[in-house]
């Protein structure tokens, strides 16, 4: 009997959990040969994650083009990009507030009342420590904050790449959005025998691109094995340590959003049970909680949404990388909860019109920084400077937060991606799509 895909994929993470505790015990993990093993799973799930990241372009530039082409022009397009654009800064604000309104009920910066001194003390050290040697890696992420800090402006700018082949290297998906808008409304006006030569071309091109998708996945469960298991060495049974309490907040806050406000969403707009979309997407949530990256899950997310949830090749192509690029938001509802669990650490106390300036912070930042690397870093650097919370040193702040970050980086890319495509699903229904997650 052959075990469907996404329960190998369970398989896996359940398989290198297991392993990956016992390999990360004190008396092995320093060891020449888990050293050595740690080392090879992490060149193997480097391989899988870019063998995704592989056909993120064609497939992108295939879909779009040949979406657009099949249909005869761009009609509908610019009335779709509005509704995805509301939706997505709809969603990201609800979840900014499902996070400030649990950090603020559960309070995890405090014990007993009183600011946690533990984390306040974990905070102080390293701040003394970074001082003497500063960290490299909050260094590199300051030096992005500033230039990670895109305005509205920079943002509309980047839809015109003046290079396409160096926008398409540099994974610039909103450039390499426009660009194929323009060339499928081009191709559609282009005669004769050229014409559908080209349109030919782009459409086997995008079933090919599907096809390796799927030659992808098929190595999923042993690429996840390989992605998850340095990370649980790493992490160990005490990676928790005094910031237990701030880690179940955010996973709260996450599992809220994704478990309650979604499917509300789903119910109230697009008319459909949400329970047939969480099954259509299985495969994409548990990819992207493996791989920690929407961009990496995209091929996933599309395939899921178009061969189980049912969307046309229309809204996918147009909804999704768009999704993938500008809507976060597990990571806006991250960066909230972040912010004002600092701020309780600390012991200030944010007034409403304090807290209403994250909010709005993380709102633009969740969209401004998502095509930088380490974007919720940047973003949290970046809030953090603006919220001038007293006595706090927020490259300290964030190396201490970052000690537990990887597992609750991965919780957040699941949710980024289940927002896309429930954005795909109420997008495609306000179509007048038939057939959208109907019943089997």
């Amino acid at each position: 009997m052959k075990i469907k895909e996404h329960w190998q994929i369970v398989i896996a993470l359940a398989a290198a959990a297991l392993l990956g505790l016992l390999l990360g015990m004190d008396s092995l993990r320093d060891t020449a040969v888990v050293s050595g093993f740690v080392g090879i799973s992490e060149f193997l799930g480097d391989i899988f994650l870019r063998l995704l990241k592989m056909v993120i372009v064609p497939l992108i530039v295939s879909a779009v083009v040949s979406g657009i082409a099949s249909l005869g022009g761009v009609e509908g397009f610019g009335r779709m990009g509005l509704k995805t654009l509301l939706y997505y800064m709809f969603t990201s604000f609800v979840a900014i507030c499902v996070g400030l309104m649990v950090v603020n009920v559960f309070r995890p910066g405090e014990v007993g009342g009183e600011p946690s001194p533990l984390v306040r003390e974990m905070i102080d050290r390293k701040a003394d420590e970074m001082a003497a040697s500063p960290d490299e890696k909050i260094a590199g992420a300051k030096e992005r904050a500033e230039a990670g800090a895109r305005g509205l402006v920079e943002i509309l700018r980047d839809l015109v790449p003046p290079n396409i082949i160096k926008a398409a290297s540099d994974g610039q998906m909103l450039g390499l959005i426009f660009f194929s808008i323009v060339f499928g409304a081009a191709l559609t006006r282009m005669p004769g025998e050229s014409g559908d030569v080209m349109r030919h071309f782009f459409q086997a091109l995008n079933d090919l691109m599907v096809a390796i998708t799927r030659g992808i996945m098929m190595f999923a469960p042993i690429g996840v094995f390989f992605l998850i298991l340095p990370v649980i060495v790493d992490v160990g049974i005490g990676f928790l340590g005094a910031l237990w309490k701030y880690f179940l907040v955010v996973l709260l806050a996450l599992g809220l959003h994704l478990f309650v406000v979604m499917p509300i969403l789903l119910m109230a707009f697009a008319r459909v049970d949400p329970r047939r979309h969480y099954s259509a997407m299985k495969e994409a949530l548990l990819t992207a909680f493996s791989t920690s990256s929407s961009s990496a899950t995209l091929p996933v997310t599309m395939r899921c949404v178009r061969d189980n949830a049912g969307v046309s090749k229309k809204v996918t192509s147009f909804v999704l990388p768009l999704g993938a690029t500008v809507n976060m938001d597990g990571t806006a509802l991250y960066e909230c909860v972040v912010v004002i669990f600092l701020a309780q650490v600390m012991g200030y106390d944010m007034t409403l019109t304090e807290q209403f300036a994250v909010v709005l912070l993380a709102l633009w930042t969740s969209i401004g920084v998502a095509g930088v690397p380490q974007a919720s870093l940047v973003a949290i650097l970046i809030i953090l400077n603006a919220a001038k919370i007293p006595g706090l040193n927020p490259d300290a702040a964030m190396a201490v937060v970052l000690t537990v970050d990887r597992l609750l980086d991965m919780s957040r890319t699941a949710v980024n991606i289940f927002s896309d495509s429930c954005g795909a699903v109420v997008i495609a229904k306000s179509e007048g799509e038939k057939g959208v997650l109907a019943n089997p």
